[in-house]
Parts: structure tokens; sequence; C-alpha cells
């Protein structure tokens, strides 16, 4: 079945002043690529973090770069996150961390959270949470003695899994996670699939072109995988070769997805590399470069895009303004 692209009108006449709601689609699953960039600071493409919204779950994976700032404009409150999964420990996907556990625990529309901060990931979870409680216990301890804000609401709950499999299950909603293929350096790496009454999402994490993508990512309604690509001339640079080394190039991106086969392949992290007077590879030519090997439907992820999967499983794609 082929997806749909929808624009709503409405987005088109407000513009950039509009802040778009997860809330006001109409599907009760639907995935949103909160930032779909990379530890490069620019301001159209926030640090990786994905949004899945499954019945009344709102499901995090990874915490990039102004992860509060994509969720608030989303009007979601970092209360209602929950948990936060993380793929690996790479800091460009962590160092929102801080801002959405404390930050969610403040007054206002935006905070307000009572209940603990529940992580979820692989082992070193435990490790970076307790790091950051102890890097602003001054902080906690001065807003409940100051604000009297709930000591239960700045807690933390950190669980590990050491392998693949369930990790969560809660009312229908069940996340699997699964080991990729970062670099021999970068271990433990996973990506995740959530299943949702039939229906299914599946996150690539980073990775180099993987088996388990494929595995897992087989007959997914919506597969979101990273990409990397640079042009030949820079590739006699050291480190964009040990960049490209860790990272699934367009053409192999869409081999994953020829075998995979999802209903919906989007392109997120997007890591495209340049060396003044070197330019970037432009999206249009990662999208022919991955026509060389795949030539189903494919979405170039953008930060706050998201992909609504209806009761048949048919996914509509909806583009927000910044």
């Amino acid at each position: 079945m082929r997806f749909r692209r929808l624009v709503p009108i409405a987005l088109l006449l407000l513009g950039s002043s509009f802040s778009g709601s997860a809330e006001a689609g109409h599907s009760d699953f639907r995935v949103t690529l909160v930032g779909s960039g990379n530890p490069v600071p620019e301001a159209d493409r926030f640090g990786p973090a994905t949004l899945v919204e499954a019945g009344d779950q709102k499901l995090l994976f990874d915490a990039g770069r102004a992860v509060t700032i994509r969720l608030w404009q989303l009007n979601v409150p970092f209360s209602k996150i929950s948990p936060l999964f993380l793929t690996h420990f790479h800091s460009d996907h962590t160092i929102g961390i801080p801002d959405l556990w404390l930050t969610g625990w403040l007054g206002g529309p935006f905070g307000r959270r009572v209940t603990p901060f529940h992580v979820i990931g692989p082992p070193g979870t435990k490790e970076l949470m307790t790091n950051l409680e102890r890097a602003y216990a001054a902080d906690i301890r001065i807003r409940i003695a100051d604000e009297h804000y709930p000591p239960e609401g700045v807690k933390v709950i950190a669980d590990e899994f050491t392998g693949e499999g369930v990790v969560y299950e809660k009312d229908g909603v069940r996340v699997t996670a699964f080991v990729v293929d970062h670099g021999d350096q970068i271990k433990p790496a996973y990506g995740y699939r959530v299943d949702f009454e039939g229906r299914s999402i599946v996150l690539s994490g980073d990775t180099r072109l993987n088996e388990n993508v494929i595995k897992y990512g087989t007959g997914a309604d919506v597969l979101v995988h990273e990409v990397a690509a640079v042009r030949p001339e820079l590739l006699n640079d050291d480190q964009v070769r040990r960049v490209m080394a860790h990272h699934t190039s367009p053409q192999e991106a869409g081999t994953v997805f020829t075998r995979a086969h999802p209903k919906l392949a989007v392109y997120t992290h997007l890591t495209l590399l340049a060396r003044p007077p070197v330019p970037a590879v432009t999206i249009p030519e990662v999208i022919a470069q991955t026509r060389e090997t795949y030539s189903g439907p494919l979405e170039a992820g953008e930060d706050l895009m998201t992909v609504e999967i209806g009761e048949d499983g048919e996914p509509v794609v909806q583009r927000r303004p910044h």
C-alpha cells in the first residue's frame, strides 16, 4: 500500500509562527523526528531524538541537542515523556538529557513532573544518570528548598538491558531492542522496534549496513534509518573516512530498504559532510543515490516531520515549519 503525504493548508497559512501539536493528528500511532541532525550545531536540524506516540504513551528515543525546544514546538510537555530510551552513548544522542529531565520538573505547562524520570538503555545507562544526579545535586537541593518542587519528580529510574529482546511492554505497546553495528569501539549500540495493535515502527539507531536492521525492519510500516554521505574528493580526509566508516551510505540504506520492504522508509540523523570549498551532498543527491538500490516509498526526514500510521497501517506524512 502506498503512503500518502499530507501538508495541511493551515500549516501553509500559519507559516513560521505555527507551533504544531502531535495531539492534532488523527492516528493513535505516530512517529515524529524531534531532531534529525548530528553533532554539527545547525539551526535547522537539531540533535537526534525521535518521538513515538502509541495510544496515550509518549516514548522518546535519544535526547540530542535542543530536544526540549522541539518537543515544546509540538506542544508536548516534557513530563509526559516516559520512558526515554537510549541507543548508545555518543554525546549528540544524550546531551539533551539534563534539560529534558530537569526542565521537565520545573513549574509551567512544559514541566510539572511529579513522578520519577524513567530511562531505559544498555549497560552504562545507570552510570550516566547517576553522574548527572551528582552533577546537578546543588541545583536540585536549591530548587527543592527554594521553589518547593516535589522531590519525587526529580528522581531517576534507570533500567538497563543486556541483550536483544523486549525491553518495555505496557498497555499494548511493546518495544524490542536489537544490536546494531556502529563501529568496533562503539559498543553497546542498539536499534528499536515499537509494535502497537498490529502496526510497527523500526528505528535503526546509528549503524553501518546491518542485517539486524533488515531482520527487525522487514514488513514494518515505517523504517526510520540513519544516513551519511560525502563527495568522493573528501574521502582523502582521515576524519571524514572515520565518520563514514561508522554510518550507512545512501546506496547501502537503499539495500536495507529493498530487502526489508517497509511501507515507508524515512531518513534521519542526516550526516552530510562538507569541507569548504567542497560542499555537502544535497538532499536530492542523497535520494538519487538511494534510488540506485531502492525504488520504494522514501522520505528525507526533517525536524518536526510526523508520520501517522492509520489502523490499516498506511503511513501519512506531515511536515511542520521549524
